[in-house]
């Protein structure tokens, strides 16, 4: 049934059965025995097939939902078994936010790639919402997730703190003044904010009402490199994680602006489904709690 599923789940991406016969390597009507003999298994057609494409109906849609879970799950279950007589190795497929995968995971992963050598991550970014539903569905190993992130399927462990602050740039009105700035001098600033869904956005609204302003005009970009590049730019004004802005802050590219109620601080947090744990996902958490340690003010 495995290979039934691996080999459904292949042509559904591929869409075509040539290309899924030559990612399997196997030929074309052996695939298409393997998706005929599957359909017989399930009672219905999964699959619309013409001469341009294959796509799948909508039972298709949901065994293939299913099929990519059931397969996660078989591959975990395999290398738990593994883990019990070999080494630390195999595959480790690792999700996170934007802000902790973009300026914090490299250093992690490269720490464990010195220790670990025969363990092979794989890294996924997304927001905070797009990395909890694939650890949701088997997808992922483990996922590192910002701010306050609540699931009662998933067991949520906050590891690290971060600090967020207001940047601009350094030519802005605002880098040139002494002292605080006045809150109701951030109404009319172009407010630049991350997608719905982001850690980062959370914060940011968190920050909106905290200060009790409404920004006159925002702009949402999905990428905190991009933010930048526009903060830097003279665009508007953001609130930036620490781990984003340290070189820039460095290298005076980016000023922060001193607002009384910040920097305001928020958790970083492994989001897992299960209980059971391969040893390459053992020690790459072990990795991050090492990790944990308090954020310095810039």
């Amino acid at each position: 049934m495995d290979q039934q599923l691996q080999v459904f789940v292949t042509v559904a991406e591929m869409e075509n059965f040539s290309r899924a016969a030559e990612e399997l390597h196997m030929t074309q009507p052996a695939v298409s025995q393997y998706i005929q003999s599957f359909e017989r298994t399930m009672g219905t057609k999964l699959l619309e097939r013409s001469n341009k494409f294959v796509r799948l109906n909508k039972a298709g849609e949901i065994v293939y939902h299913h099929a990519k879970e059931i397969l996660g799950l078989y591959t975990k279950m395999h290398y738990l078994i593994d883990d019990l007589t070999n080494k630390t190795s195999g595959p480790l497929s690792i999700g996170a936010s934007y802000t902790y995968g973009e300026y914090v995971l490299p250093h992690v992963i490269a720490k464990m790639y010195m220790k670990y050598p025969l363990i092979t991550p794989t890294i996924t970014i997304g927001n905070t919402k797009e990395v909890a539903k694939l650890v949701l569905g088997h997808q992922l190993d483990v996922g590192i997730v910002e701010g306050e992130f609540k699931d009662k399927n998933l067991v949520i462990e906050p590891f690290a703190e971060d600090s967020m602050y207001l940047v601009a740039s350094p030519k802005h009105s605002l880098a040139q003044k002494n002292g605080e700035i006045n809150i109701s001098e951030l109404e009319e600033e172009t407010w630049i904010v991350r997608e719905n869904g982001s850690g980062t956005r959370e914060v940011t609204e968190k920050m909106f009402r905290l200060c009790e302003i409404i920004p006159k005009k925002t702009l949402e970009f999905g990428s905190t490199q991009l933010i930048k590049e526009s903060v830097e730019a003279g665009l508007g004004v953001s609130l930036l994680s620490y781990w984003a802005i340290r070189k820039e802050c460095s290298m005076g590219s980016l000023n922060i602006i001193n607002v009384k109620q910040l920097p305001i601080k928020r958790k970083f947090s492994v989001v897992l489904r299960s209980p059971f744990q391969t040893k390459a996902l053992s020690v790459f958490l072990e990795l991050l709690r090492e990790s944990n340690k308090a954020i310095p003010d810039l």
